[in-house]
């Protein structure tokens, strides 16, 4: 297998970042991971697609990293800059979002990839940690968290897709 690379998205790239978030979605195995569906994302235009990817690409506040096999393109997540709940001013929060890695992919390092490059633009911003969260009936997603080096924080909540679990890992 090509060793993957992993990099922050190009502005020209919305197509593929499109592309990849569709089959993100439809994944039966990921699907419960993400607010949104496979219809409601096809039925979004190609200036949607645009803003969104010139965010990810060029933002201060966003980013979103993918991972490319060859010419295929096997994962993504993407990190937001959000005000901290800590008590020091200014502070900035890295949450770790959108994250999905393609299933022939799975287990072959390369969530850690992405999370050590979200990491090192996280760090580049201030912030001391990846922050995500997983909903409670995603086990697989928490192993695999887990073994990329985040912990539980103790935070429980009810987001739109229902329980969720925080979880963190510092960034060294």
């Amino acid at each position: 297998m090509t060793s993957p690379v992993v990099r922050r998205v190009a502005l020209h790239e919305w197509r593929e970042v499109r592309d990849l978030r569709i089959q993100a979605v439809g994944d039966e195995n990921a699907a419960i991971a993400f607010t949104t569906t496979r219809d409601e994302e096809l039925a979004r235009d190609d200036a949607f697609w645009r803003g969104r990817t010139a965010g990810a690409a060029m933002g201060d506040n966003a980013a979103q990293f993918v991972a490319i096999v060859g010419d295929a393109w096997v994962g993504s997540a993407s990190v937001l800059l959000r005000a901290a709940d800590a008590p020091a001013a200014g502070a900035l929060r890295a949450d770790v979002v959108g994250v999905y890695v393609a299933p022939v992919h799975r287990g072959a390092g390369i969530l850690g990839l992405l999370f050590d490059e979200a990491a090192a633009w996280a760090r580049a911003q201030g912030c001391d940690a990846l922050t995500l969260s997983t909903h409670l009936d995603n086990a697989r997603a928490r192993a695999a968290y887990r073994k990329a080096g985040f912990t539980p924080t103790g935070v429980t909540f009810t987001s739109s897709v229902g329980p969720e679990l925080e979880m963190r890992r510092a960034i060294a």
